[in-house]
């Protein structure tokens, strides 16, 4: 049998840095920089409208507003905040993109 899963997107901006990147060639990312961090959150649902997702997502984008949205992340990485938010969401996956070019997914 088939399972069913509800996907939110949204983005937010945020600065972030590796202090310990070991990489001459990045060194660039020892120092605080700006992304446009998106987000796709994935979450099995068990009947139909079981979660309102235009309503979910609206708590899931204040969360990231509190959290992360417009702030220096220090050196909170993609793989990080997708983990915080499968775990607070209880999602089964989470992909944080840096400006639509890299990701990280965690799946739970």
């Amino acid at each position: 049998m088939g399972r069913t899963f509800i996907v939110i997107r949204t983005s937010f901006e945020a600065g972030h840095h590796w202090p310990d990147c070991p990489f001459n060639d990045v060194a660039f990312l020892r120092n605080q920089h700006r992304h446009i961090f998106y987000v796709e959150l994935k979450k099995e649902v068990f009947e139909d409208r079981g979660i309102e997702f235009i309503r979910f997502k609206r708590v899931v984008e204040e969360f990231i507003k509190i959290k992360y949205a417009g702030k220096d992340l220090g050196p909170t990485s993609c793989e990080v905040m997708a983990k915080v938010l499968a775990d607070k969401f209880n999602a089964n996956s989470v992909e944080i993109s840096e400006d639509l070019e890299n990701s990280a997914i965690y799946e739970a």
